[in-house]
């Protein structure tokens, strides 16, 4: 499995794990039940803690995102539909304010960044 770490990232190192491993199993490419490596094995790959790697896992698991069996490994799970849709919409969120921010940046007012959302989701329809 590819994961790739950014070193220079403020974001932690095991959230960078969380999100890659989330963005594969909503886009597919992990599937209900394949194996993740082990935490050792995914730790020697990208050249980081297994503690970082286990802590990733920790998290994913408690999210519903997959399963660990003791002396088996970990598995992803038949994620809950709701649940990979709203980390979607959280994405969405995430993006819309982003762009706030930057319209918000140049000087732009509310009813300037509220025209150019009419007019990009008139575009897209």
């Amino acid at each position: 499995m590819t994961i790739i770490i950014n070193n220079s990232s403020l974001q932690p190192i095991y959230e960078q794990i969380m999100i890659q491993i989330k963005e594969k199993i909503m886009k597919g490419e992990l599937n209900e039940d394949d194996m993740l490596p082990s935490v050792r094995t995914l730790s020697k790959e990208i050249k980081v803690s297994a503690l970082t790697v286990k802590k990733a896992y920790d998290e994913l698991e408690r999210e519903g995102f997959i399963l660990t069996v003791h002396g088996k490994g970990s598995f992803v799970t038949s994620a809950n539909q709701e649940l990979m849709l709203e980390e979607k919409k959280k994405e969405v969120e995430q993006l819309f304010e982003e762009a706030v921010r930057k319209g918000r940046s140049c000087g732009m007012n509310q009813q300037e960044l509220t025209e150019l959302y009419q007019l990009v989701l008139e575009d897209l329809i």
